[in-house]
C-alpha cells in the first residue's frame, strides 16, 4: 500500500498547487457524469433507488438462496476455512481498511463474499481452474457459449452494489442459474484451465449488458459474411491486335449523363442516410438514470497465452466478445484470478477506453498479495541516477517483501465436472429462447424434438416482431441428412440443405410447392452420382440439367415440353408424360478429337424433325462449323425406302473436307444422331421419373423424420442395448455350463465313504491310489481303443487291396474310381489314428503326473498327504 499512499499524497499536493476544488463523489463512477449538467446527490440517489425498487423486473428463475441449497451434502471445505484461508481473510480485511482510509470516495471492495454455507471465502479461491474433457470446450468462444446456454441469468438483488453471496461453480452448475458474478467465475475457471490468461472483472456496464437485453443487438446468425471479390487478371495486350472501332458517342452527352447519375446517387444516399438516422433514433434506448452506476461482472482475457494477439472482454451472459475500448463497459473497480487480486487506480471518466492492462504496474493496479507472477514496471534510464542513491533501501525493501509474501491457498471448490448428459442437453430443460433485434433465436437439445430440430431463427420485419420475414431451422441426427431448412414467408420459397449421405445424393432443394411440374431447383453431390449431375432446374414447361466430369463431356441439357394431348385427372411423367418439343445439349471440349468434329451444341427439334449441330471453334479461328439435318421417316406412304438426298443435310464448314460431302458420311451421321435422340429422350424421361421419386421420398422423410442414433450411444440405441444384453446372457449361460462340466474327480471315490465322516490318513492314501489307478486304467483303455481301431482299419484296407488284386481285370472304370476313393479315405483314417496314438503315448505320462500333483494339492487331502509329498 506504500505506492497507493504516495499516489494519493501526490494528487492532494497537485490539487493544492492548482487551487482547484474537486467535487466530492459519493462513488467512484460519478466521474462518468461529468459531462452532464446536473450532479446526482445522495438524496436523489435514495429517491431513485426507492422508485426502482418498486419496479418489478420479470426474472427467468428464482435466485439461489441458502434455503434452496442442500448444505448437508456439501464437502467440509465449503463449511469451514483452513488456517491459511483465515490468514488470507485477515490480510484482505487489512487491505480493505487501508483502501477505505486512503480512498474514502471509492466504493467498498468486493473481497470475501459469503458462499452457499454462509462462510466468507476470498474471491480468488472461488476460481477453480479446470480443463474440461470435451474437445469442444477448449477454445474461449465455445466455453463462453456453453456457459451462456447452460445457465439461466438471475439479476443482482441490488443493481448498484456487488452481491453479498458468491456460490461455488459446482453449485451453480447443479442448479443451472446464477448472476453475472457466478457466470464469470465459472467461465474464468474453464478458460484458465484451457490455458488462457483470464480474469474476472468487477465494474460498471450499460443497462443492456447488465440485464442481458439483446433486443437492440443484431443476431450474429443474420450477419452475412463479407464476400471477397477476386479481381480477374487481365491478359496483357497483344502487340498485333485489331483496333476497336471508333467511339462515335458524344463526350459532352456522356459527361452530362454521368453528372445526372451522380446527382441521383447522392440524393439516394442522402435519403437512405436520413432514413437510417430516423430508424436509429426510433430504436435508440431511453436514457438510463443509473448510467455508469450499474454493477456488472465480466471476463478479461489478456494477450500472450494461447496465441491471443490482443486483449479483449467476454460478456459471460451473452458469450459475445468485445474490445477493451467498447462503450458498453463504463469502468472497472477490481479484477482477480486464482492467484491474486488487483484494484484499478486509473481514472475511468472515459469508460475503459483509456485503461492500460499492465498488471505489473503498481501505480495503475494495486495488488493484494506480493506473490504475483506479473512483472513489475521497469524503470527508465533517466531514473537510474535517482535509483542508485537508494540501492540499500531497495535491497532492504525487497527482503521485507519476501518475508511478507503470502501464497494464495488452493481453491475450496470441488473439481468442476459436467456429465455427458448435461453437456449434450446444454440449455435448462433442453430449451432456450433469445430475443434479438427483429429476430428470435430458439435452441433445443439434440433428440429433444422428434424431428431433430436443434435451432430456429425467426426474422421479423418490424421491431415489435409481428410480421415474419423468414425462418431458418437447423437439424441434427436426421436419417435424411437434412441440415438446414430456410423458409421465406414473403416469396414463399423454401430451401432445404442436406449433408452428404442422402439416398439421392441431394445437396440443396429449393421449391415453392412439393407438387410435381412446378418451379424448383435441385443441387446434387456430383461425386456421389454416376451421371455427374450437379444441378437440375424445373419449371412447368422446361427442365435444365448441368453436369460435370462425364466421360461423354456432356455439361448441359435443356428440355422444352409442350402441352399434353390427353388430359387426365392425374397427370404424371409415368402415366401421362409431357411431350418433348426440343432438347438442347452442350458438350465440353474433347481434346482427343479435332475441333471440327467435336460437337459443342446439339439441338433436337422433335416436332419439326430437325437436328442442329454446332462444333467447337478452333483456337486460330473466329467462327465454328455448323450442320443441320432434316430428319424424315425412313419409308414413304407406299412403303418404299427413302434414299438420302443432298438437301437433307445443310452444312457450313470453316475448312471443307471431301469425306464430309459424301452422302454416305451424312447418312451414317444422321442414323447415329437418330439413336442419340432416342437416348436423350429416354434420359429426359428418366429425369422426370427421378424428380417424382425424390418428391415422394421427401414427403415420406418429412412425415417419418427418423433420427439416427450412434452405436456408442448406449442409452438411446435400443438395438445395441438388446444385443449387449443378449451377449451378456449367452456369456452367463456359457459360464454356468463350464462350471457344470468341471466335475469333481474325487466325487466317485468319496461317495463310497460314510457321509460326514472325517478322512483318516490311510483313507486319504487309499483315495489317492484308487484315483491314480483308475486314471491309469482309463489311459490304458483309451490307448487300446485307438490301437484296436488302427488295426481294424489296416485289416480292412488289406482285404480291399487283396480283392482288387483278384478282380482287377474285370473291374469297370467306375469300380476303380470307387476303389481309389476308398483307399484314399482309409489311408487318411489310418494316418489320423496313428497320430492320435503317438500323441496319447506322449501325453499319458504328463497327464498322470498332473493328476498326481493335483491330488497332493487338493485341500481335502493336502494335510493328510504331507508326509508322502
Amino acid at each position: 500500500m506504500e505506492v497507493l499512499r504516495e499516489k494519493v499524497e501526490e494528487e492532494e499536493e497537485a490539487e493544492r498547487e492548482e487551487g482547484v476544488e474537486r467535487p466530492s463523489r459519493p462513488e467512484k463512477m460519478t466521474k462518468l457524469l461529468r459531462k452532464e449538467a446536473t450532479t446526482l446527490t445522495p438524496e436523489m440517489l435514495r429517491d431513485m433507488e426507492q422508485k426502482l425498487s418498486e419496479i418489478k423486473v420479470p426474472v427467468p428463475g428464482e435466485p439461489l438462496t441458502s434455503d434452496t441449497i442442500d448444505i448437508a451434502k456439501l464437502p467440509l471445505s465449503y463449511r469451514i476455512n483452513t488456517p491459511k484461508e483465515e490468514q488470507l481473510l485477515q490480510v484482505a480485511d487489512n487491505f480493505s481498511r487501508q483502501y477505505s482510509h486512503l480512498c474514502p470516495d471509492r466504493v467498498p471492495l468486493l473481497l470475501y463474499p459469503l458462499n452457499e454455507c454462509e462462510v466468507p471465502k476470498f474471491l480468488s479461491t472461488t476460481i477453480r481452474p479446470t480443463l474440461m474433457p470435451y474437445p469442444e470446450l477448449y477454445n474461449w468462444d465455445s466455453c463462453a457459449q456453453f456457459v451462456s446456454d447452460f445457465l439461466t441469468m438471475v439479476p443482482l438483488p441490488d443493481p448498484l452494489k456487488p452481491p453479498t453471496y458468491l456460490y461455488s461453480s459446482t453449485t451453480v452448475l447443479k442448479y443451472q442459474k446464477g448472476n453475472c458474478f457466478d457466470f464469470s467465475t465459472l467461465l474464468c475457471s474453464m478458460l484458465i484451465g484451457s490455458g488462457y490468461d483470464a480474469y474476472c472483472v468487477s465494474g460498471y456496464a450499460s443497462q443492456d449488458l447488465c440485464l442481458m437485453d439483446l433486443t437492440r443487438e443484431v443476431c450474429p446468425l443474420t450477419m452475412k459474411a463479407k464476400e471477397v471479390v477476386h479481381e480477374e487478371e487481365r491478359a496483357p495486350p497483344k502487340k498485333y491486335a485489331i483496333k476497336p472501332p471508333r467511339d462515335l458517342i458524344s463526350r459532352f452527352e456522356k459527361e452530362q449523363e454521368t453528372k445526372r447519375q451522380e446527382e441521383i446517387k447522392i440524393a439516394e444516399e442522402k435519403r437512405l442516410r436520413e432514413e437510417e438516422e430516423r430508424i436509429m433514433e426510433a430504436e435508440k434506448a431511453p436514457p438510463d438514470p443509473l448510467h455508469g452506476l450499474r454493477v456488472h461482472c465480466w471476463v478479461l482475457v489478456l494477450s500472450g497465452k494461447r496465441e491471443v494477439p490482443e486483449s479483449f472482454f467476454i460478456d459471460p451472459l451473452t458469450a459475445r466478445s468485445y474490445s477493451t475500448q467498447d462503450g458498453h463497459f463504463l469502468g472497472i473497480e477490481s479484477l482477480w484470478n486464482h492467484k491474486n487480486y488487483w484494484v484499478n487506480m486509473q481514472d475511468c471518466w472515459n469508460g475503459c477506453k483509456d485503461l492500460v492492462f499492465d498488471l505489473g504496474d503498481p501505480v495503475r493496479w494495486e495488488y493484494l498479495l506480493l506473490g504475483t507472477d506479473k512483472p513489475h514496471l521497469l524503470t527508465t534510464d533517466d531514473d537510474d541516477d535517482g535509483v542508485n542513491d537508494d540501492d540499500d533501501d531497495v535491497e532492504n525493501l525487497g527482503k521485507e517483501d519476501e518475508e511478507k509474501s503470502f501464497d494464495m491457498p488452493y481453491s475450496w471448490v470441488e473439481q468442476i465436472e459436467i456429465s455427458p448428459e448435461a453437456f449434450e442437453t446444454r440449455c435448462p430443460n433442453g430449451k432456450k429462447v433469445i430475443q434479438y433485434k427483429r429476430a428470435k433465436l430458439e435452441k433445443w437439445a439434440p433428440y429433444l424434438n422428434s424431428n431433430g430440430l436443434v435451432c430456429r431463427l425467426t426474422t421479423y420485419e418490424d421491431l415489435e416482431c409481428t410480421n415474419v420475414l423468414e425462418i431458418k431451422e437447423w437439424y441434427q441426427n436426421r436419417e435424411d441428412m437434412l441440415e438446414l431448412k430456410h423458409m421465406n414467408k414473403t416469396t414463399g420459397l423454401n430451401i432445404d440443405y442436406f449433408k452428404p449421405g442422402h439416398p439421392q445424393a441431394l445437396r440443396v432443394h429449393s421449391y415453392k410447392s412439393m407438387l410435381p411440374e412446378n418451379d424448383r431447383a435441385m443441387e446434387f453431390y456430383e461425386s456421389a452420382r454416376v451421371d455427374g449431375l450437379i444441378k437440375r432446374e424445373e419449371t412447368p414447361k422446361t427442365m435444365t440439367e448441368f453436369f460435370r466430369g462425364r466421360p461423354d463431356f456432356l455439361s448441359y441439357r435443356h428440355i422444352d415440353f409442350g402441352p399434353r394431348v390427353k388430359k387426365l385427372t392425374l397427370n404424371s411423367a409415368e402415366s401421362n408424360p409431357r411431350p418433348m418439343v426440343k432438347i438442347t445439349e452442350r458438350f465440353r471440349r474433347n481434346p482427343a478429337k479435332p475441333a471440327d468434329e467435336d460437337v459443342a451444341e446439339r439441338v433436337f427439334l422433335i416436332v419439326e424433325e430437325r437436328i442442329q449441330l454446332r462444333y467447337h471453334c478452333r483456337d486460330d479461328h473466329i467462327t465454328a462449323s455448323k450442320r443441320e439435318f432434316l430428319r424424315r421417316t425412313e419409308v414413304d406412304s407406299k412403303g418404299n425406302k427413302i434414299i438420302m438426298t443432298p438437301d437433307m443435310c445443310i452444312s457450313f464448314e470453316v475448312e471443307p473436307m471431301e469425306h464430309t460431302k459424301k452422302l454416305l458420311y451424312q447418312y451414317e451421321a444422321m442414323m447415329k444422331l437418330k439413336n442419340e435422340e432416342k437416348l436423350s429422350r429416354h434420359q429426359a424421361w428418366e429425369s422426370e421419373l427421378e424428380v417424382l421419386e425424390i418428391l415422394k421420398l421427401r414427403e415420406e422423410e418429412e412425415e417419418g423424420h427418423m433420427l439416427t442414433i450412434s452405436i456408442y450411444d448406449t442409452k438411446r440405441n435400443e438395438k445395441s442395448k438388446e444385443y449387449r444384453e443378449a451377449m451378456e446372457r449367452v456369456m452367463h449361460e456359457e459360464h454356468l455350463r463350464q462350471m457344470e462340466t468341471q466335475l469333481d474327480y474325487l466325487a466317485p471315490f468319496l461317495a463310497q465313504l460314510p457321509p460326514g465322516e472325517k478322512l483318516a490318513r490311510w483313507q486319504a492314501v487309499r483315495l489317492k491310489d484308487e484315483c491314480l489307478s483308475d486314471f491309469k486304467q482309463r489311459l490304458i483303455d483309451k490307448a487300446n481303443l485307438i490301437q484296436a481301431r488302427f488295426e481294424k482299419e489296416t485289416q480292412e484296407l488289406q482285404k480291399k487291396q487283396q480283392w482288387y488284386q483278384e478282380n482287377q481285370v474285370t473291374l469297370t472304370p467306375e469300380d476303380e474310381d470307387l476303389y481309389l476313393s476308398y483307399c484314399s479315405q482309409a489311408m487318411f483314417r489310418i494316418r489320423i489314428l496313428e497320430q492320435r496314438l503317438n500323441r496319447h503315448k506322449e501325453m499319458a505320462p504328463l497327464k498322470y503326473l498332473a493328476l498326481e500333483e493335483k491330488l497332493y494339492k487338493d485341500p481335502r487331502l493336502v494335510e493328510l498327504l504331507k508326509v508322502f509329498a
